[in-house]
């Protein structure tokens, strides 16, 4: 009875001490690495206090030193570039007054549509830019009388219905009616000058 006693001690004994030696090596990894990194965010910890010290440092003596002169004035916005474009007006006698140039870029706004125009003039048989675009927002309804755009047949088409043939670039040429309050009142293609 005695020997089992001190048997059943010893193997006890033997059981705690492979408990204790047993721990799962990964354990011991995951351990190890999370020791590593919480010295890293220590270490970044104080070498970015000392960074943002030696930043704060050498603002505040760049202030310091700094000249004192006269006060810079506040800083101004650019003004916008005026507009070469100036709506035509109505020659005495006539109702409207005319613009020639590239109509392009539509793009429908709601009711409106909204168009690039690229001016132009005529050269004998030809024509040429005159450096001026603007851009005009007009009623989806405004009238256009076309011939290409409308398949080859004269028609007044709405401008809305055009959107997708000038969506593009320059193509096609329109002559845009002004009346004297410097309104849109239609375009009229230029089929004659199209490319």
């Amino acid at each position: 009875m005695a020997d089992e006693t001190v048997l059943e001690g010893y193997l006890s004994d033997v059981a705690e001490s492979g408990r204790r030696h047993a721990v799962p090596l990964a354990a011991e990894r995951i351990r190890a690495r999370a020791e590593q990194r919480v010295r890293r965010r220590r270490t970044a910890a104080v070498s970015g206090g000392a960074l943002l010290t030696a930043a704060l440092a050498v603002g505040g003596l760049s202030l310091a030193l700094a000249p004192r002169g006269e006060p810079e004035p506040p800083a101004v916005p650019p003004e916008p570039t005026a507009s070469l474009f100036a709506p035509p007006t109505p020659a005495a006698g006539e109702e409207y007054a005319d613009e020639l140039g590239y109509v392009y870029g539509a793009v429908a706004e709601g009711d409106a549509v909204r168009v690039t125009v690229e001016q132009l003039r005529t050269e004998g048989d030809t024509t040429a830019p005159t450096g001026v675009v603007h851009t005009l927002i007009l009623p989806e309804r405004t009238l256009v009388e076309a011939r290409e755009l409308a398949g080859g047949e004269p028609a007044d088409v709405e401008l809305g219905r055009l959107v997708g043939e000038l969506a593009a670039g320059p193509r096609w040429i329109f002559v845009i009616d002004y009346d004297s309050e410097g309104r849109v009142q239609s375009l009229r293609e230029a089929y004659w000058l199209t490319g």
